[in-house]
Order: structure tokens, then sequence, then C-alpha cells
């Protein structure tokens, strides 16, 4: 069962980078706020709190939560980076 939960975990990891790293490049793009250095964290905490509840669940515990909201934060703090590079696509 240990093994299974750390599947979980890694998954929501990867999951929360790629999906908020995308989601800055392709939607936020054109919204200055983005650029705000405070933005990730924001990003991050809300992504964190709002995932809290489903710590309820069997295969899910507060580490995945919020390491699901600490990977949604570098994956924002990423996709702003690369909008400054000029990779928008």
């Amino acid at each position: 069962m240990g093994w299974i939960r750390l599947a979980v975990t890694l998954a929501a990891v990867l999951c929360g980078f790629v999906i908020s790293r995308s989601f800055v490049r392709r939607r936020l793009r054109f919204v200055d706020g983005i650029y705000s250095p405070i933005a990730p964290w924001i990003a991050g905490i809300g992504v964190a709190l709002i995932a809290s509840p489903a710590a309820l669940l069997p295969l899910i515990t507060t580490t995945t939560t919020t390491l699901f909201g600490l990977a949604a934060g570098v994956g924002t703090a990423s996709g702003v980076k690369a909008l400054k590079r000029g990779d928008n696509a």
C-alpha cells in the first residue's frame, strides 16, 4: 500500500507542475498580474488549500496535497520564466 501512495503523490506532483506551467503559458500570458513575484506563492497556497479536502480519501495524504500545491507554485514560476524568455508556445 505504501508504494501506491508514493505513486499517487508523484503523479500529483507531476500533474500539478505540468498543468500550472501550461496554464500560465497559454492562458495567462497577457495578464500583467502573473508577472508579480507573489503570483507563484498565491497559486501554490491556493491549490494546496483547495486540494486539502482530498486528504480525507484513503490514498491521498496531507503530504500529497501540500506537495501538489508546491508543484503548482513551482510550475507557475516556471511558466512565468518561460514567458519572460519569450517561449510562449
